[in-house]
């Protein structure tokens, strides 16, 4: 029961609307953004969003909602963030 309680609190959702219009759920923070690249936590992994005039229009904290408008490229999941100096030294 547990893994399913686990599985349930892993599912995130991408809905693209005529490639100007982005809503995400699931996601645990904003890496960083600018106009061209908006980057999310998304269940402990990087969520790239290419584009151009990217604007980040609405947050819901509560829900882990995030609504992006601006012509998107591209999306691309990579590994987790980084992380401190110490935990890379010993490996």
């Amino acid at each position: 029961m547990d893994e399913r309680k686990n599985l349930k609190s892993k599912i995130h959702s991408v809905l693209i609307e005529n490639r100007e219009k982005i809503t995400i759920n699931g996601v645990d923070d904003v890496e960083s953004f600018d106009e061209n690249n908006i980057i999310l936590i998304v269940n402990d992994e990087l969520l790239v969003i290419k584009g151009f005039d990217l604007r980040i229009n609405k947050i819901n904290t509560e829900t882990g909602e995030v609504f992006i408008e601006g012509q998107i490229y591209s999306l691309e999941y990579g590994e987790s963030p980084k992380k401190g100096l110490f935990s890379r030294l010993f490996k």
